[in-house]
């Protein structure tokens, strides 16, 4: 079997497909997307396809190798992501062609379904307890929001007490068992982060997460310092090389590499060995298309450490298609009192209608996130 042809699709509401043919009429589909770089990913894939053309696409550990080492400048969100969805279509032809799902090829699951969490509240959270009570009746029993708007570096206890007052009314409503997560979303910096971890202790979150980004780690452990809440981290980082000093520091409690940004099935898998190895647990970043999921769920079908899938059903940012748009059969996502059921059809497990990719194709987006300013004129964190 040779590879004869990959074309990307850029879809709306901010998505991009990758499908890849083969000569014997085999398909495989990936994500392979960067939110608001959608295009430049495409085209790293394209650039990619110059060496894939003509391989065996079940090469897929050496295709990785080579993609990752043979460009000399290596790494980063884009070639990351480009890598990420030609591996998906990879994994996927391999499992369609043996006719066995993705994660049997993997060892085989240890796991039949996996606990997901929807998104609430929006960009600028509001409402916050009744969308929770909105989502608990479609039958979720966690949900995950954004903390704050724009927070200066220091400010005033004012935005603390909004982001309680916002939490404290999910408690209020939900009750004391019902999960809650909230993502600071780097708009957080350290001298105020450590403030709110210590005043969100009192409603016994899931997790608070991206505290501070990436690059500020040396501050997560004064802020572990002030709570007990886990903090989880890990949607900017792109590779095993890239968690290593995270993992290795030992302040962060659950991971959140992206398959569709972190590589692929091939790396996101050795990301979440590795944090196995450090008892952290994991729970994969997924705010994208059905793509997307299915290759998230064959790797938490394997994943010891997996503790729960983010996925985008409602997610604020699909203004027009939403996630199970793009399924011949969206009953495939099984979701049902919190969970959703780990495919087990062949490859990703997953059905594409390509006749719709097409079309809305001739739609695209160029999404772009907000560009926000503080009172003063500076650039505020999205």
């Amino acid at each position: 079997m040779k590879i004869t042809k990959m074309t990307t699709y850029i879809v709306p509401p901010r998505w991009c497909f990758l499908k890849i043919e083969t000569d014997e009429g085999i398909v495989g589909w990936g994500e392979p997307v960067l939110e608001g770089r959608a295009a430049t990913v495409a085209t790293a894939v394209e650039e990619l396809s110059d060496y894939l053309i003509g391989k065996d696409p079940f090469l897929i550990e050496d295709h990785w190798t080579v993609m990752y080492r043979a460009g000399f400048y290596r790494g980063g969100g884009i070639h990351m992501s480009a890598i990420a969805g030609i591996d998906q279509a990879l994994w996927d032809i391999k499992g369609k062609a043996l006719g066995v799902p993705v994660h049997q090829l993997l060892g085989g699951k240890l796991r039949q379904n996996i606990r997901v969490y929807s998104w609430i509240g929006g960009d600028r959270p509001a409402d916050t307890a009744k969308a929770a009570r909105e989502v608990a009746a479609r039958g979720f029993t966690a949900v995950k929001m954004n903390g704050t708007e724009e927070m200066q570096i220091v400010d005033s206890h004012a935005k603390v007490d909004a982001v309680l007052e916002r939490v404290a009314a999910i408690r209020e409503a939900m009750g004391p068992h019902f999960g809650i997560g909230v993502d600071f979303h780097g708009r957080v910096h350290r001298p105020m982060a450590k403030v709110l971890a210590k005043e969100l202790e009192p409603f016994k979150l899931m997790f608070i997460e991206e505290p501070v980004l990436s690059e500020h780690s040396e501050a997560l452990k004064e802020i572990a310092n002030h709570c007990s809440t886990p903090i989880a981290l890990g949607e900017r980082l792109f590779s095993r090389w890239d968690f290593k000093k995270i993992l290795s520091e030992g302040y962060v409690d659950i991971i959140q590499p992206d398959p569709s940004h972190a590589g692929g099935i091939t790396e996101t898998r050795k990301i979440a060995a590795m944090a196995e190895a450090y008892d952290v647990a994991l729970a994969l970043h997924c705010p994208l298309g059905p793509i997307a999921l299915a290759a998230n769920l064959q790797i938490d079908a394997v994943s010891y450490n997996a503790f729960i899938q983010e996925q985008s059903l409602g997610i604020h940012y699909n203004k027009t298609n939403d996630l199970l748009d793009y399924l011949k059969d969206p009953k495939v996502f099984d979701y049902s009192d919190g969970f959703v059921a780990i495919p087990d059809g062949p490859g990703l497990g997953i059905e594409i209608n390509e006749e719709f990719v097409v079309r809305q194709a001739a739609i695209g987006h160029r999404w772009r996130n907000p560009v926000w300013r503080h009172a003063d004129g500076t650039f505020a964190e999205w």
